[in-house]
């Protein structure tokens, strides 16, 4: 696995570059885009992908069903390849279920053209225009690769390898558009690797094998160093409330409901401390404990302003608090600053000065109308553990310059933000109050609440699976013999509990096995009879939506009043628009544009972490290749059950893999922490190498008395 970065890399240059390739698409009329996808025919990928999913979803059934009937054996690989063509005959009564090879392509053609009958047309053929490889900016192209490399390496730390820079000297490359023999491209790519090795942070002092993640952008070492100064002088020292001062300020306030540690906190956040942090598990009261620090704050005629990573989250927050919320990049926006990327492709924040024309309005910036900041306000960063690196520094930038302070309230063991982490991780070593939650509230049952903590904070292997073997022991785990089984089981849970009338959260560990489940209950449904799909709507990536369905708008828009990640079901499809009624309680109805249904609108019967964290369900079901934060996130959203499913062939396997997956994307917060960790690679590559000697040695000293015998 330690090329496997680079060769993905190089099939995205072959695809783009290869000369016979590029030269036989223009030839019969098909061009590429700027993902390397066929443009024209882009229409045909979603239809295709549920079609995918319902045969990959027979596919499951007729596994199960096999492999019952042979005593729990595994189908050998001919009984599997004549499975996949009774998967993809079912429900298709005109076609054979057994399929010779002869037939294939004309019965592909027949489903493509049940698409759409263009998609077979002949094309003209077009002329293609390559770039010249003289005309490559070499030096742009190696910050490209650094960028690439460093947006891949959010689970590291930051860190990368000598593989990763040059697989992304390889897609950098990739789309230039330039066409030609790939070993004429070496020497390029050579340059490109050799510029970007030169300007990134090593890690470490001696030379590193090309595996070993001992790199760092430089724009990263940068962030994380002015971060931890800038957390540093915010936290100019003040003063917690006394308990009997809280009491006295939020007389309005009932605080007979707060723990001790929750009074703490509301005490640190009504205070005049420059940095505070509170961070906790799922279902600690962190919402009640804000109401009573939001209402002492206001006796003494300061401001608290809540923002969070999304505008849903801000929303809830100001909806069970009271107080003013934003997102936090409206709040930041506002102050003027603008998120966009430069030449390389980096994402980077730039600050308007007042008077300056603004280049996304064409207005001139009058500096901030919704959110002026005042000296003694309180800001309350909600869902902190999801603010990366880049954020949090102009955030602090803010609080410094309009002296005012900040609250982080979180889990850094949520799921991890979109970006560079450690934000959190960070303010909770410079914060002048650090207060911990430790009292879990509103589960059910108040011992799957005390194992909720301990998954939590497994931190070591051994601890891991004693929490693993509870979890097993008190019915939260689900073994299954492959992925098949994994996704058709995490269907069967979405049935289960609809059929009561209940809501569950599907957890998924990828976007595309989001999307696969998704398209599996929506054709379900269909068949069912619970959806009509005479009238539907177009979604993101050409996802169909019927009413009735689960979604998901992904893009915040004040004039619909829509949120990015609320859920909502689709309630009535028009030509022109698309009706939402909310899941939850409030049954608040929004009418979206049918075009802002195409581009921001997804189905979410599943999703992945980043989609329903702060969610709360009767059940949620986590399936399997999440990482640590998707495992805890995912095991805390139900109030009645939860679940997690695992691929293992007997249940020492599946604990061993749930222990896996608890330590599974743990970041690496500090830049101490990045050369801890590099240094710990090192240690390893160098132990691999000396076992890989001395086996040499071993298998060669046999051969060697042979000789000698002779």
């Amino acid at each position: 696995m330690k090329l496997h970065t680079v060769i993905n890399a190089e099939g995205e240059l072959a695809a783009r570059t290869d000369p016979a390739w590029i030269a036989a698409l223009a030839r019969h009329g098909y061009t590429l885009d700027d993902a390397g996808e066929i443009t024209e025919l882009a229409g045909a990928v979603r239809p295709l992908s549920r079609r995918s999913s319902q045969i990959g979803a027979n596919r499951a059934r007729l596994i199960a069903k096999w492999t019952a009937a042979h005593g729990g054996s595994a189908p050998s690989a001919e009984v599997l390849q004549q499975i996949a063509r009774r998967a993809w005959a079912v429900a298709r009564p005109n076609k054979p279920a057994d399929l010779d090879e002869v037939s294939w392509s004309a019965t592909v053609r027949d489903e493509i053209a049940s698409i759409d009958s263009n998609l077979l047309a002949a094309r003209a053929p077009i002329t293609i225009a390559p770039t010249d490889v003289h005309a490559l900016d070499l030096d742009l192209l190696a910050a490209a690769a650094i960028v690439d490399a460093d947006a891949r390496s959010t689970s590291c730390g930051g860190r990368f390898s000598t593989f990763d820079l040059r697989a992304g000297a390889l897609r950098a490359l990739s789309r230039t558009g330039i066409v030609a023999p790939r070993e004429e491209l070496d020497g390029v790519i050579a340059q490109i690797s050799t510029r970007a090795t030169q300007v990134v942070h090593r890690l470490v002092g001696e030379v590193a094998p090309a595996h070993v993640k001992a790199f760092m952008a430089t724009e990263t070492v940068r962030g994380k160093i002015r971060l931890a100064g800038r957390l540093d002088a915010l936290a100019q020292a003040g003063r917690s409330l006394l308990p009997a001062e809280l009491r006295r300020l939020s007389e309005s306030e009932d605080m007979s409901t707060l723990d001790a540690s929750q009074t703490v906190a509301a005490c640190a956040i009504a205070g005049t401390d420059g940095l505070v942090t509170v961070t906790g598990p799922a279902r600690t009261g962190k919402t009640t404990m804000l109401r009573t620090a939001f209402a002492a704050l206001r006796s003494q005629k300061r401001r608290m302003l809540v923002v969070a990573p999304t505008r849903k989250a801000a929303s809830v927050a100001s909806r069970e608090i009271g107080a003013s919320a934003s997102s936090i990049h409206a709040l930041l926006a506002d102050h003027g600053y603008r998120w966009g990327s430069d030449r390389a492709g980096a994402m980077v924040w730039a600050r308007l000065r007042v008077g300056e024309l603004d280049p996304s309005t064409g207005a001139v910036y009058a500096g901030p109308t919704q959110y002026a900041l005042h000296a003694r306000d309180r800001i309350v960063v909600d869902e902190a553990g999801m603010v990366e690196l880049q954020t949090a520094n102009v955030l602090v930038e803010l609080a410094l310059e309009n002296r005012v302070g900040l609250a982080f309230v979180g889990d850094p063991h949520h799921a991890l933000p979109v970006g560079h982490a450690g934000a959190m991780g960070s303010a909770i070593r410079y914060a002048n109050a650090a207060v911990e939650l430790d009292t879990v509230h509103r589960f059910r049952d108040p011992e799957y609440a005390a194992l909720t903590l301990r998954l939590r904070e497994a931190s070591d292997r051994e601890g891991a699976l004693v929490v693993a073997g509870e979890l097993a022991e008190r019915g939260h785990v689900v073994r299954v013999d492959h992925l098949d089984a994994a996704r058709e089981r995490m269907i069967d849970a979405y049935f289960e509990w609809h059929a009561s009338g209940k809501r569950v959260t599907l957890v998924s560990g990828t976007n595309a096995e989001a999307d696969a489940i998704n398209d599996a209950i929506q054709q379900r449904r269909v068949d069912q009879g619970e959806l009509d799909p005479r009238v539907a709507a177009w979604g993101m990536g050409e996802q169909r939506l019927l009413v009735g369905d689960s979604v998901q708008t992904r893009r915040n828009d004040k004039f619909a009043g829509v949120e990015n990640r609320a859920q909502w079901i689709v309630r009535d499809i028009r030509d022109d628009f698309v009706d939402l009624v909310s899941v939850g309680d409030s049954g608040e109805l929004r009418r979206v544009s049918a075009e802002y249904a195409r581009e921001h609108v997804q189905l979410s019967y599943a999703s992945t972490v980043h989609g329903v964290q702060g969610d709360t369900a009767d059940a949620s079901v986590v399936g399997p290749d999440v990482d640590a934060a998707g495992l805890y996130v995912g095991l805390t959203r139900g109030r009645v059950h939860n679940a997690a499913i695992v691929v293992a062939r007997t249940d020492a396997a599946a604990r061993e893999g749930l222990a896996e997956s608890m330590h599974r994307g743990i970041p690496e917060l500090t830049m101490q922490d990045a050369v801890r960790s590099a240094a710990e690679e090192m240690g390893r590559a160098a132990r691999d190498r000396q076992s890989e000697i001395a086996i040499d040695q071993v298998v060669a000293a046999p051969r060697a008395a042979r000789g000698l015998g002779r």
